[in-house]
């Protein structure tokens, strides 16, 4: 070989290795599972292969030159007979919904700290810890909040902030793949949907069963018998009301659609990005105040120190983007000395960056237990005949293993209401009155940072205003079709949480979640009046009164909001595993930790994407909004901030 062939040869491997972010093997999988086959630089680096991480990587490399590692704690699959395809069965099904959240190995292992007001009980953690993150589990009710819930997120800034509802409408759009319901279907159930709030392009797609209950629309048309209850025409219109909502569905092979099917295995064709999946992220990589890489080890390895050989260290050459969710994004900042300087000192970790808002400000959605039966239910066929009527169940499995059809593609239901707090409470006026007049500090822990109170003031006189006004969803209850119904939501709670690095073993244990439920008082006035809405609902309501129900939790007994503290102490779970705000965007002076950028207050070159950076919660199921941030937060990346907000 001539030595101008052998220089030609030489440069075009350099110019390969540089495409690849210096891999130093070049492979036909860009699945790695080993860390030694990782390149040592990229230009950007995601920590968490979830919801969020999977859509900024997908949309980062869509330009075939920028290299992106995903470094993702869980695995791509779990089940030996499902590595042709890498997806399990309790993953994809669509039965039920919830298949994936009974699979420990899909899911972390974490308990909250004991909570003070609910008896000293501990609340299960719930997330996703496998490629896809918490998308690969939840329940897949593709719901957003109302056009109220996005633009109080820009409030804190100013008038003019772009994180608004209308600038987020063309991500929730680009999100999703809208497929309309089937038209036989769409005219017996009554479903109503507007297409212009919905997008085609993506390859996560918003599906609809192929059969409805008959009595999820009775249930629907019954709150006309309430007045003042909206009605509203589709579920993406940002209005509050009872509405019919799509599914995180595929509907031609009626399987689950999430996050790693729809962009990471979009992605995972391309050369410039690669996955490495079963690493703990232990440190973001910082060069004084910039973030210049991450450092993970193999989750197989076991408990590990500081600085352990068995490190990888990994360079960014442009950013790192922490995408690892509301309990575990807190958790990785504080670790590499970003955060409260009380809470690292404590721990033993050195500050780097004192950010006082890092874990604090966590959010969830209270779920309350108020059980109705009805006992004249006669529509039919009902959920309840997949277990008492053998003829019905026989059918139902018999078309289902024919071609996927028929009520076992329901997940978890279509249609649920979505309520202002004026519509099912009097007392909505006088309640946020009281809210204003709080002294929101007394209501956080004692040594709260001075920027966090005030963030915490600003949030409860923004709730204030939306308690008596009609465009914030508060009230949440999910239609069952059948002649039970047990769970309501409280969409917007006051209490403020905090997770936490563990002190006495930060590396190598979870961090201490407190959700602090119930430390505001008002919230057991709230939850009280969402009962009593649920009660007028099914037992007071001339729409409902035929089908004779009879409420058996909390009981007729439990009437004052004192009694209610009572039942809500002893059965209030105050998690929908929905947490949120824990890397809140706000303005630092307010606690927040990443400005409208989501980059990170103090540090170059990072950034949060994910539920952690929602100020307050959105008045639905957290996931569309959290693929509609991600979407968001690709253009920031790739484009900077909108001209108009840079003008």
């Amino acid at each position: 070989m001539s030595r101008i062939l052998k220089l030609a040869v030489a440069a075009l491997a350099l110019t390969q290795e540089a495409c690849l972010g210096h891999a130093r093997h070049l492979r036909t999988s860009q699945v790695f599972v080993n860390s030694r086959d990782v390149g040592n630089e990229y230009d950007y680096i995601i920590v968490g292969g979830g919801t969020a991480g999977l859509t900024v990587a997908d949309r980062l490399t869509e330009d075939g030159a920028s290299t992106v590692l995903v470094v993702e704690y869980g695995e791509l699959s779990t089940h030996a007979d499902d590595l042709r395809t890498g997806n399990s069965e309790s993953i994809s099904t669509v039965q039920g919904g919830f298949m994936g959240m009974a699979d420990a190995t899909l899911m972390y292992d974490i308990q909250s700290v004991p909570q003070k007001n609910l008896q000293n009980r501990t609340i299960a953690v719930l997330a996703g810890k496998v490629v896809g993150g918490s998308s690969a589990v939840n329940a897949m009710m593709t719901v957003r909040g109302t056009a109220a819930d996005y633009n109080r997120w820009g409030s804190f800034f100013s008038t003019s902030s772009h994180w608004s509802w209308d600038s987020l409408l063309p991500y929730f759009k680009r999100a999703l793949n809208f497929v309309p319901p089937d038209a036989d279907v769409t005219k017996s159930a009554n479903i109503t949907y507007d297409t212009s709030f919905w997008g085609n392009t993506s390859s996560v797609r918003a599906g609809w069963p192929s059969f409805q209950y008959p009595g999820t629309t009775a249930q629907m048309d019954s709150f006309k018998g309430i007045p003042g209850v909206p009605f509203v025409k589709d579920s993406g219109s940002g209005l509050p009301g009872v509405y019919w909502y799509p599914t995180f569905m595929d509907p031609v092979l009626v399987e689950r659609s999430y996050a790693r099917t729809g962009h990471h295995d979009v992605a995972a064709k391309r050369p410039n990005y690669h996955l490495v999946a079963g690493s703990k992220v232990t440190r973001i990589v910082l060069n004084g105040t910039t973030a210049t890489g991450v450092s993970f080890v193999p989750v197989s390895s076991g408990p590990v120190a500081n600085h352990t050989a068995l490190e990888t260290v990994v360079s960014a050459r442009k950013e790192v983007i922490v995408a690892a969710g509301g309990i575990h994004s807190p958790q990785v900042l504080q670790l590499s000395g970003i955060g409260p300087r009380k809470w690292l000192t404590s721990a033993n970790i050195t500050t780097i960056v004192d950010l006082p808002g890092v874990g604090q400000n966590l959010q969830d959605h209270p779920m309350i237990q108020a059980t109705f039966m009805y006992r004249s239910f006669t529509f039919r066929p009902s959920p309840q005949d997949l277990l008492t009527n053998a003829t019905f169940s026989s059918w139902s499995d018999a078309v289902w293993a024919a071609n996927r059809t028929g009520p076992n593609s329901i997940a978890t239901g279509n249609a649920a209401a979505w309520l202002p707090f004026p519509v099912i409470s009097s007392r909505a006026a006088n309640l946020s009155d009281a809210l204003t007049a709080q002294n929101h500090t007394s209501y956080l822990p004692a040594d709260t940072d001075p920027t966090v109170a005030a963030g915490y003031r600003a949030q409860m006189l923004s709730y204030a205003t939306a308690l008596a006004a009609n465009t914030t969803a508060f009230y949440n209850l999910v239609l069952t079709g059948g002649n039970t119904n047990g769970i309501v939501v409280d969409l917007h709670p006051l209490s403020r949480g905090t997770v936490t690095i563990n002190p006495a073993n930060p590396y190598n244990s979870e961090p201490l979640v407190d959700y602090r439920a119930l430390s505001n008082p008002l919230d057991v006035s709230i939850m009280a009046d969402i009962v009593r809405f649920t009660r007028r609902y099914h037992l007071d309501n001339p729409s409902t009164r035929a089908w004779g129900a009879t409420e058996l939790a909390p009981g007729r007994a439990t009437q004052t909001d004192e009694q209610f503290a009572k039942y809500l102490a002893e059965t209030l779970s105050p998690s929908e595993f929905h947490p949120v705000g824990t890397c809140a965007m706000m303005p630092r002076e307010l606690g927040g930790v990443v400005d409208e950028e989501l980059r990170v207050y103090g540090v170059k070159g990072l950034r949060v994407v994910d539920a952690s950076i929602m100020s307050t919660l959105v008045g639905g199921n957290t996931c569309q909004t959290v693929y509609a941030i991600a979407e968001k937060a690709a253009d920031l990346i790739r484009f900077g901030p909108p001209k108009a907000a840079t003008a």
